[in-house]
């Protein structure tokens, strides 16, 4: 009997550990989740907004249309960013560059 005992006990007690394991486990990837999750929406929300009007030139020694072309540049180089991330598509990263190009 004291055999049986044993065993049932060391049953029990693996178990226990085994579920508080599992639980600490699956908590902590749902928090994983839940930042990359709010990481994802925020960068959706940035890709959302609408572009800032680009500044007008300040110097009279830049070509015309430079501040735009780098002010595309940069649009260009936050979309790359953004699928490199995986928030974009490709086909959305796609549609994203041929609205900068215009």
């Amino acid at each position: 009997m004291p055999g049986l005992l044993r065993g049932v006990a060391r049953t029990a007690v693996v178990a226990g550990t085994a579920t508080a394991v599992s639980n600490r486990v699956s908590r902590r990837q749902a928090g994983r989740w839940a930042e990359q999750d709010a990481e994802r929406q925020g960068a959706y929300q940035q890709a959302a907004a609408p572009p800032t009007p680009a500044a007008p030139p300040t110097s009279e020694a830049s070509p015309p249309g430079a501040d735009e072309m780098s002010s595309k540049i940069d649009q260009l180089k936050q979309l790359g960013d953004l699928k490199a991330q995986g928030v974009l598509t490709e086909e959305e990263f796609a549609a994203q560059k041929r609205q900068v190009l215009g």
